[in-house]
């Protein structure tokens, strides 16, 4: 199940090299102005990570240009834009199953996740997430098509493989939006 992902520290230590991946690819891109980038990483304080691991995720990667002073922000699979819950958590709680599974409840419990906090989720998935230009863009790619109340679940769905497989690949194909420039994933 996939909510198992969420103690799974192996996964974690995957996200973590994904992200720093993504990082290095940032930087290898360079500034527009032809600038070289320094790291000038975001301190974040990550809700729903293990504590064994929290180290490594209270960062988030970050450069800043040593001629016009432009931050560039790498993509991300840990985080979800400037969301204090990592991605992982706001896929899987905000699923249309939890709350409605017994293991999926206690986990919403015990990762001490506000109510009003999932709604925000809910809404965002609902409402917000099928006008970004990312889904703009790749919803026509999905047949049948993922109706927007069945958001994230339903995309989910959608991605082959096992749990831990499908979840990666919906984390990799969301990475676009957790930055202001959004790109298109690869091969999309």
């Amino acid at each position: 199940m996939c909510h198992a992902l969420l103690q799974d520290l192996r996964f974690f230590q995957f996200l973590l090299r994904i992200d720093q991946e993504l990082a290095a690819q940032a930087r290898a891109e360079g500034c527009a102005c032809g600038g070289a980038l320094h790291r000038a990483d975001y301190p974040r304080k990550p809700r729903a990570c293990p504590t064994e691991i929290r180290g490594d995720f209270d960062t988030r990667f970050s450069f800043c240009c040593n001629r016009c002073r432009c931050r560039t922000t790498s993509k991300s699979v840990r985080f979800l834009g400037r969301r204090v819950y990592l991605a992982l958590a706001v896929v899987l709680v905000s699923g249309r199953h939890a709350g409605q599974i017994p293991a999926a409840t206690r986990l919403f419990v015990s990762l001490d996740i506000p109510v009003r906090t999932l709604q925000r989720w809910r809404q965002w998935w609902g409402q917000q997430f099928p006008l970004t230009p990312l889904w703009q863009a790749c919803c026509a790619r999905f047949m049948p098509p993922v109706a927007s109340d069945a958001f994230p679940a339903g995309l989910l769905e959608r991605f082959c493989g096992n749990a831990e497989e499908a979840l990666m690949q919906l984390l990799l194909f969301l990475s676009p939006i957790t930055v202001r420039k959004v790109t298109l994933p690869e091969g999309w």
